[in-house]
């Protein structure tokens, strides 16, 4: 049992959430108040951006950026911009197994958080609820590789992004 718990290096694999924070946070609305005064029927685009910090030999921060844009018309409604971020340690795990534990299942920890902070913004903004749907980071991730792996031949790495 331990064998199965253990990569290829004899090392045992760990992994800990030492601490999730919000490091960066932002709310523009440069349209207000005309924006209040005109038909609500708002266009909302939304990016995210997942940027990985290694910190020591197993610490790493993850930061997960969440922008919505909501435009009404010509005019930007509002920007929320979201920086949530976590630390967590990892060890023993397979070089290819690390995009996916960076880029999808830390993603898929800080979300709930980021969304929320982004919920609230938008509301203290004296906007409609905004309430965000949840995102598949293995798709975006899997798109993000197939993408990395056309551009590079067939020859790609396991990390959509850059560090």
């Amino acid at each position: 049992m331990a064998e199965d718990n253990q990569a290829q290096g004899g090392a045992e694999r760990q992994f800990a959430l030492r601490n999730i924070y919000l490091k960066d946070l932002s709310f523009e609305s440069p349209n207000t108040p005309s924006i209040f005064q005109g038909e609500w029927k708002p266009e909302t685009s939304l990016h995210l951006d997942i940027k990985v910090n290694q910190l020591d030999a197993q610490a790493h921060e993850i930061v997960l950026t969440v922008t919505v844009t909501a435009k009404a018309g010509e005019k930007t409604a509002y920007l929320a911009e979201v920086q949530q971020a976590g630390i967590v340690a990892a060890q023993g795990f397979e070089q290819q197994e690390y995009g996916p534990l960076f880029y999808v299942y830390c993603p898929s920890i800080l979300f709930p958080y980021a969304r929320q902070a982004v919920t609230d913004l938008v509301a203290k903004g004296g906007f409609p609820q905004l309430v965000l749907q949840h995102i598949n980071f293995d798709a975006i991730y899997a798109q993000k590789l197939a993408e990395k792996q056309q551009q590079a031949g067939t020859e790609g790495g396991d990390q959509p992004t850059t560090h």
